[in-house]
């Protein structure tokens, strides 16, 4: 994926106000060292999830689907009622992997005004539009 390879990480800066406002978690693998984490902005009343991240090493273990599924926890404590994301239309293990978790795709019409807000971020880092799906899942019970 050499057009996300290219870009920077996000700078260190936004990963510890996102530790400090309890929007970031980092999950351990099978030897307890940092196997993977979920960034999440609150968005229209929504936990939008930023960006989720499992080392290749660690990948296949259900720590991607444990971060997420946590990510619905936190949301229903803050009275949220959903989860949303954004990932890449077409990469097999992107917004499949993401239906297989309970995601369905929001038709455009129905992206709120803070998702289209990301939605204009991510054209303007480089990503192409047409390329990119919003998804969305209920939290359970709300």
């Amino acid at each position: 994926m050499t057009e996300i390879a290219g870009h920077p990480a996000p700078p260190l800066a936004v990963f510890e106000e996102a530790l400090r406002a309890g929007r970031l978690w980092v999950i351990a693998g099978v030897d307890e060292r940092p196997a993977g984490f979920v960034l999440v902005e609150v968005v229209d009343g929504a936990a939008h999830i930023e960006q989720v991240s499992v080392h290749p090493d660690q990948q296949g273990r259900g720590l991607g689907r444990a971060l997420i599924d946590h990510v619905e926890a936190w949301a229903a404590e803050q009275g949220l009622a959903g989860l949303t994301l954004s990932t890449f239309r077409s990469v097999p293990w992107n917004a499949p992997y993401y239906a297989r978790l309970g995601f369905v795709e929001l038709p455009a019409a129905e992206l709120t005004d803070g998702l289209r807000a990301v939605l204009a971020a991510e054209t303007a880092f480089g990503l192409d539009p047409a390329t990119r799906v919003f998804m969305q899942r209920q939290v359970a019970g709300q």
